[in-house]
């Protein structure tokens, strides 16, 4: 587990003068330096012979990765922090000794030289994102279970209906499935059992022991379950065999929030579905802030039509953005948002605390923290 803060740091020394005995950490990021400026900060005071320089990436999602890098900064960075942006080969960074990346997944970066040509380290910022992903899955599930939108609808046209609020089912004794039980599933069943859910848990890769339990992320202190003693069940595989057995288990919230690899694309199709209504007669809710490919969506719109789940809330889709004229946008008892689930004022100073601890790492001769397997995607 590694937690922000800390005590005191044993600062790295410089050993001479000039540019040539500094080290460089690119910043190509779309927020402003303005908004980690703080932990930047911190991380100049502990590593005094370290350059920060930031260039300021595009804010438009279609845009980013597209800035103009001046390449003499590349060449000389020996730490890179990016969303999106990258260096067009490996061979023109041959001194950078990690890359960190500020989202929890790399797919987006998956085909490109730097990550299929090279060794370069890359880590990402899993972990960061808990507090605020958490948030709107149970917001989401409380709007939908609750029947707020219908309520407001009421309000705007001023009626005054009580019946249309009847027959809430509160969240106490309720099921809640998290498919990929990582930094933000381990939030949300933190808040899940404090309202009286019961949380089970799949993953990839059995976890037999309380060791192999542990979170051994980045963790926001105070948020998820660093110990992994949440669940009262947990299951695993990548084999449908598996996954079936986990949504058998009458699963009222389920939510997904594992990386899109090929095993995970289209995890959730029309068998998966079929299962989920015929395990629970009240209905299953569907929370997806991964990736949109994770669902066959052609199959989840059938399964709302036909009611084979009692709704979804979704972060994702597939595409991204989601055409007007893609028939998700009228399909019942769907929540949609703009892939904005991840979204916090905090967001870009908690990345600058993971690259932080990787720094420490990087000088003290440890692993690096959220180490990508290029081999397994994440």
């Amino acid at each position: 587990m590694v937690a922000m803060g800390g005590g005191p740091e044993t600062p790295q020394r410089s050993t001479g003068d000039g540019e040539g005995s500094r080290d460089l950490l690119l910043a190509v990021l779309p927020w402003p330096e303005s908004e980690p400026q703080h932990t930047i900060a911190k991380i100049k005071e502990d590593f005094p012979n370290l350059d920060v320089h930031y260039v300021q990436d595009y804010l438009n999602k279609a845009d980013r990765g597209k800035t103009n890098v001046p390449e003499e900064l590349y060449k000389r960075a020996k730490y890179l922090a990016t969303l999106s942006w990258l260096p067009p080969t490996p061979d023109v960074v041959p001194d950078l000794k990690f890359i960190q990346f500020f989202s929890a997944g790399s797919n987006h970066v998956a085909n490109h030289p730097i990550y299929t040509d090279s060794k370069i380290p890359l880590t990402t910022a899993s972990g960061i994102h808990g507090p605020q992903i958490a948030e709107w899955v149970i917001m989401m599930d409380l709007v939908h279970s609750h029947k707020y939108i219908d309520l407001y609808e009421d309000q705007k046209k001023k009626e005054w209906s009580q019946p249309r609020g009847f027959g809430v089912r509160d969240a106490v004794g309720k099921t809640v499935g998290v498919l990929g039980y990582g930094s933000i599933g381990r939030q949300v069943a933190r808040v899940a059992k404090a309202m009286g859910s019961n949380v089970i848990a799949f993953t990839a890769s059995p976890r037999r022991t309380p060791e192999s339990k542990k979170d051994n992320g980045f963790i926001v202190p105070g948020t998820g379950d660093p110990d992994g003693s949440i669940p009262s069940a947990w299951y695993s595989g990548l084999d449908k065999e598996s996954l079936h057995e986990f949504l058998k288990q009458r699963v009222d919230l389920l939510v997904l929030s594992v990386p899109l690899t090929k095993e995970t694309t289209h995890f959730i199709a029309a068998d998966e579905f079929a299962i989920l209504e015929e395990s629970n007669p009240h209905g299953t809710f569907i929370a997806n802030i991964s990736r949109g490919g994770i669902i066959n969506q052609p199959d989840l719109i059938k399964a709302l039509e036909t009611k084979q789940i009692r709704g979804a809330a979704l972060d994702v889709t597939d595409p991204e953005p989601l055409p007007k004229d893609d028939p998700l946008w009228d399909a019942p008892n769907v929540l949609i948002t703009p892939h904005i689930s991840g979204s916090s004022v905090a967001y870009a100073d908690r990345a600058f605390q993971v690259l932080h601890e990787n720094l420490r790492r990087d000088r003290d001769g440890v692993p690096l923290c959220n180490l990508i397997d290029r081999k397994r995607g994440y």
